[in-house]
């Protein structure tokens, strides 16, 4: 983050919350990624605007998301309610397309604006953008607005942000999408499963040392494959590599899962084959 950025962030800060302002009554959707979390922080921050923040819990949600929502909600006083978006019920999103994330956006906004009038806010900054975002597409449909987006607000600036409200270490959050962006397209979603993929990621930061910048555990149609940031990659040893695969192993066979382990230097997306979805069931 350069000096630059951190000096601007009041200015970026004021140009947000003003906007905010024009609001008065706003919901946020919360993720618990630092995106949406600044977001929300900045609503409660802005005068005279009633705010209340909802965060969906699935399956596909790791459970150290929902416990930092939760935590920050007793931290702040935040309004919060918590909600299921019923995306598993929908086959469509269970299907795991390529766009998957248009289902998973669409019952999510489906289910706030079931119990709210207000305008729903999402923590989209510009960056997203220029990345492969199908719910952008439902946000859209649901008339969600994205205020980073509107103040041409991108990741840096909102990390830097993020440090100029007080959120401290949570600044510097690692990106965590949802646990089915892990599952390669046409592999059907399992609910079971997912579970176990942040389970393995977990596993994985505590095992590695240091810590590695990005884990993604990777389910495959060749069975998983854990991605890690390339200083991580380069050191792990032979001997290390074989430890952890026994250790992922344990995790899905307890539940009765069977996958070959393998190791790769992590690609932003990976999971994403723009094909036609076709069903895969565990080995």
């Amino acid at each position: 983050m350069g000096p630059q950025v951190i000096d601007e962030a009041p200015k970026h800060t004021a140009r947000i919350t003003a906007l905010l302002a024009e609001m008065r009554e706003i919901s946020v959707a919360v993720s618990g990624g630092i995106d949406s979390v600044t977001l929300a922080m900045l609503a409660t921050q802005t005068p005279n605007v009633s705010v209340q923040m909802y965060h969906a819990v699935s399956p596909a949600v790791p459970s150290q998301a929902t416990d930092r929502v939760k935590q920050l909600a007793r931290d702040y006083g935040w309004n919060l309610k918590i909600l299921d978006a019923h995306e598993f019920a929908d086959e469509d999103y269970l299907s795991n397309p390529v766009n998957r994330c248009f289902y998973c956006k669409t019952n999510l906004y489906k289910a706030i604006s079931t119990v709210t009038e207000e305008v729903i806010l999402s923590g989209a900054n510009v960056d997203d953008l220029s990345d492969y975002r199908p719910g952008l597409d439902a946000a859209k449909n649901a008339q969600v607005r994205h205020p980073f987006v509107e103040t041409h607000t991108d990741k840096e600036m909102v990390r830097a942000i993020a440090k100029y409200i007080g959120l401290g270490e949570l600044s510097e959050l690692a990106a965590s999408p949802c646990l089915s962006s892990r599952v390669e397209t046409g592999i059907r979603i399992d609910p079971e499963l997912l579970p176990l993929i942040n389970e393995s990621e977990r596993l994985i930061k505590q095992f590695v040392s240091p810590e590695p910048k990005t884990v993604r555990c990777r389910l495959r149609a060749t069975g998983i494959v854990i991605e890690l940031d390339g200083g991580s990659l380069s050191i792990l040893t032979t001997q290390e590599e074989r430890s952890l695969k026994g250790l992922i192993n344990e995790v899905f066979e307890k539940r009765g899962y069977r996958y070959s382990v393998s190791f790769d230097a992590y690609k932003l997306g990976s999971a994403f084959i723009h094909i036609q979805p076709v069903h895969t069931q565990p080995l």
